[in-house]
């Protein structure tokens, strides 16, 4: 156990938001946030009760310090990014990841019966937990409310154990996880966070936190939760409440998860969504409260951004040369992306061609790429494919006879293969 010597410095926060799309229960965007109990002995709590952030949300933050991103969270584009390739310690935003393989791995409705290595001392000072017991029953499902309400580091243990059958093989499980995710910036160290030893990347985060939104609704059913009453081996349930500010301080905030230690400073994954648009923003390693930060992140997605349509799949785009020849191409998929209001009209295409790419190429095969930019910011890119099978290249009546004989029997193939096909 690597948990010897953290408990009386590591403090666990977790903030949980709420899906627009499904809605919170209780959640008043404008009003204070309550008290959060934390089970078993209770806790004030610790978040601000106002957010601080520019007045202008068009012009891009001052992020003061560590690293952030601000992303679409449908479609992954970055919309802001500082340092978001920096590894650092992220304390309990690792349980994202440890959410996301339960999901993936385990039954909600499987029971799971505690270890003495998934329990904390009762009287563990503001330490996060649900207060579990040696021997204690209790569901999967309870658990993760625990975890992703709650930040509950003793259920984090719990479901690592159910789903791996140790901690140390489901760190394992995670680190594999997020290698076929293509987190090169990530390596987990514990399924709570509470090691300081482990780190991650904004950029990571982002692909993290998507793939959890994207793949198991489960994970925002239970986010959209603000308090759940979880049974108790004996006398009254335990109440776990979410502790997310932004539910009642940012109009349609429902995003992801918080952490703090003091090796990684205050860190936060933050969602919202307004008018059929979802972001995602993350900050990592600040030295204050990142509500406000991850606020102006948002307001500026929101405000300074308009959604642009630049192509439609099979779209003819004209031609491309090849080492050999020229042939008509296509768009292989379309291309939206949010767009800054102030850079409307400065959007450049380019084209690269792809390596390896011969003339003549098949119908519909990929023979170049298409980014599309403006200054400063990448907004996408479709694959260019051959539009039909070109003509061979002439071939002059001048020279020797097996040139002349060669250039005829390429041109009598050709001619087969285009009435073959139409």
């Amino acid at each position: 156990m690597r948990r010897a010597g953290l408990r009386a410095t590591a403090v666990a926060l977790a903030v949980i938001a709420v899906p627009a799309a499904i809605g919170a229960a209780g959640a008043r965007p404008g009003s204070i946030p309550p008290p959060t109990p934390v089970p078993p002995n209770g806790e004030p709590s610790p978040f601000v009760t106002e957010l601080s952030t520019p007045a202008a949300a068009t012009a891009p933050p001052q992020i003061a310090m560590g690293s952030a991103i601000l992303a679409d969270l449908d479609s992954g584009q970055v919309l802001f990014h500082q340092a978001q390739d920096q590894r650092r310690p992220i304390a309990s935003v690792t349980k994202i990841m440890t959410a996301l393989l339960v999901l993936e791995r385990a039954h909600l409705d499987e029971v799971t019966t505690v270890r003495p290595e998934a329990t904390f001392p009762a009287d563990q000072a503001g330490l996060s937990t649900l207060g579990l017991v040696p021997g204690e029953r209790i569901a999967v499902r309870d658990l993760l409310y625990a975890l992703l309400l709650q930040s509950a580091n003793d259920a984090a243990i719990a479901l690592a154990e159910q789903v791996s059958g140790s901690e140390a093989r489901f760190e394992a499980a995670m680190n594999a996880r997020a290698r076929e995710l293509g987190m090169d910036d990530t390596r987990f160290r514990s399924s709570n966070g509470l090691d300081d030893e482990g780190f991650s990347s904004a950029g990571d985060l982002v692909t993290l936190t998507r793939t959890a939104y994207l793949t198991q609704p489960e994970f925002g059913r239970i986010a959209a939760t603000q308090f759940r009453d979880i049974p108790s081996p004996a006398g009254p349930p335990r109440t776990v409440q979410n502790r997310n500010v932004l539910l009642w301080l940012y109009p349609g905030a429902f995003g992801a998860k918080t952490g703090y230690t003091a090796r990684a400073g205050f860190c936060v994954v933050a969602a919202a969504q307004r008018d059929g648009r979802r972001l995602v923003a993350v900050i990592l390693g600040h030295a204050g409260e990142p509500f406000s930060d991850a606020a102006a992140l948002l307001n500026y997605g929101f405000a300074a951004f308009t959604q642009q349509r630049f192509l439609d799949e099979g779209e003819d785009v004209g031609t491309v040369s090849l080492p050999g020849g020229t042939v008509t191409v296509r768009t292989g998929g379309g291309l939206e992306a949010l767009v800054p209001v102030s850079s409307v009209g400065k959007v450049t295409r380019t084209i690269a061609v792809t390596a390896g790419a011969a003339f003549p190429p098949a119908p519909g095969e990929q023979v170049a790429t298409l980014e599309v930019a403006i200054p400063g910011l990448h907004l996408g890119s479709v694959p260019l494919v051959a539009a039909d099978i070109p003509p061979p290249p002439p071939v002059s009546s001048d020279g020797p006879w097996w040139e002349r004989a060669t250039g005829s029997v390429v041109r009598a193939v050709s001619g087969t293969v285009r009435a073959a096909i139409g």
